[in-house]
């Protein structure tokens, strides 16, 4: 049976909860819970993992446990002891390039200068992995590490749970229909008929 590796990139501990740079624990989080599934920490894979199914698919949920920019190295002793496909690794992340609540789903992309994208591409020694990006909006000024590291605003608070519930529909689409059906349906702009599915080298 074939086995799928899901992770959301974070920060651990209570410091960084809530922050725009923790939705994708945020996102996966909410996945386990409604599948029943518990996390777990595991030291010799530096992350929690919850494991089990999902539908009729083994699935394992991560979230590396080594702060940010060292994701890769959770990411990829999970993908080697599993001997996982990457094909069946789907990474879940935050991306300030993208307005709050717009999602795209990218593969064979760049990391868009995040540093947990940047890790796992080093660690995997490629970019050839799907990736969901969680818009969580640009900063109006300041320090661009200042936003991802702050909370979201009262306002932005009320939207997030559609949000994380269209993300866990993204990825529930993804396992049970693959990668163009998920991306069809996430990469469809909220106020738009048409999906905007990338070209495959887009570096956005």
């Amino acid at each position: 049976m074939a086995q799928f590796l899901i992770v959301g990139l974070g920060n651990p501990g209570k410091t960084y909860e809530r922050t725009r740079h923790n939705i994708g624990f945020e996102a996966v989080d909410i996945l386990a819970r409604k599948h029943g599934l518990e996390f777990k920490k595991q030291l010799k894979f530096k992350g929690s993992l919850a494991e089990g199914k999902i539908g009729e698919d083994e699935v394992r949920i991560l979230k590396p446990l080594t702060f940010m920019n060292l994701s890769g190295e959770s990411v990829a002793l999970v993908m080697r002891y599993f001997q996982i496909d990457l094909s069946r690794l789907l990474i879940l992340v935050d991306d300030v390039a993208l307005p709050l609540g717009q999602l795209r789903i990218r593969i064979n992309s760049g990391s868009g200068g995040h540093n947990g994208l940047k890790s796992v591409e080093e660690c995997l020694q490629t970019n050839r992995y799907p990736r969901l990006r969680i818009g969580v909006g640009d900063r109006d000024h300041g320090d661009l590490s200042d936003h991802v590291l702050g909370r979201f605003s009262k306002e932005e608070e009320t939207l997030l749970p559609s949000v994380l519930e269209r993300v866990v529909q993204a990825v529930e689409i993804w396992l049970d229909e693959g990668l163009t059906s998920a991306m069809n349906y996430a990469n469809k702009d909220k106020n738009s008929s048409s999906p905007s599915i990338g070209e495959e080298n887009e570096e956005a």
